[in-house]
């Protein structure tokens, strides 16, 4: 079995009890907010849907798009959508980037190199990930 998604990383803005600092990603679900079909367990202070899978409330903290990845086998997906106003280039992509999931990573910075150029011309894409990830 794999390590937690968020080994450690008390400064990561997963929650305290967020199933992502227990298991790692595949191993519980991501919806967008909680809801009756998973509710709040007060034994454990976590959130299970029916069948018992662990689920994570809040995607924009835990930095996984919301899926049904261990109760339905959903492929981890990520699409990166730019903002239309340049100026707001970087500190978009600043939150983005670091509020993603490690393993997707690799996957947006290549999304942005490939994307940038389109939207933004006349713009540097080696200085606009430095500057969004220094």
């Amino acid at each position: 079995m794999a390590g937690p998604f968020v080994n450690g990383d008390v400064l990561h803005r997963a929650c305290g009890i967020c199933p992502s600092r227990r298991f790692a990603v595949g191993e519980f679900d991501v919806v967008e907010r909680p809801t009756k079909e998973c509710p709040f367990n007060p034994a454990d202070g976590h959130r299970y849907l029916a069948d018992g899978t662990p689920v994570c409330v809040h995607p924009d903290k835990v930095g996984l798009p919301a899926a049904r990845y261990r109760s339905e086998n959903a492929p981890l997906l990520v699409t990166l959508r730019l903002p239309a106003d340049e100026s707001e280039l970087i500190p978009h992509l600043r939150e983005v980037l670091y509020g993603a999931a490690p393993m997707l990573l690799d996957e947006l910075i290549g999304q942005a190199t490939r994307e940038i150029p389109r939207a933004f011309p006349h713009r540097d894409v080696l200085a606009t990930l430095r500057r969004a990830l220094g």
